[in-house]
């Protein structure tokens, strides 16, 4: 893909696997050249993508497979030292963190959520 390429859509989960301050459904991406893991969750019924690395140390931030949310389910929490980001935009709510995390977008048609390229984010190839 060129940098003058359309962004693609690509089929990411069922619209029901996404559930309102639940498991965030991972998957993986090329970012910037690197294979980096995504996430995509449900907030406020709208469901929405970030690159699965924390502003504060560039790790991912899941404890464990799928687990973003914090026990409230109000915010996205870097288990490792806490940072917390808001799930509607990905912004530093508090904690160590820098900035906001890198947001994918994503739309939802026919019980579908699909995430979309971008110059410099695209599917892995294998």
């Amino acid at each position: 893909m060129t940098a003058a390429s359309p962004a693609q859509a690509i089929a990411l989960c069922a619209s029901q696997d996404l559930i309102d301050g639940g498991l965030a459904v991972g998957f993986d991406v090329v970012y910037a050249g690197q294979h980096c893991r995504a996430f995509a969750i449900r907030y406020q019924g709208v469901a929405h993508a970030y690159l699965n690395r924390c502003t504060h140390v560039p790790m991912e931030m899941d404890y464990q497979p799928g687990r973003i949310f914090d026990d409230s389910g109000r915010w996205l929490l870097c288990a490792t030292h806490g940072a917390a980001y808001q799930p509607s935009t990905g912004q530093c709510a508090g904690g160590p963190c820098r900035g906001g995390l890198v947001k994918i977008a994503l739309s939802e048609s026919d019980g579908v959520v699909h995430w979309h390229t971008a110059d410099n984010l695209h599917p892995v190839e294998f």
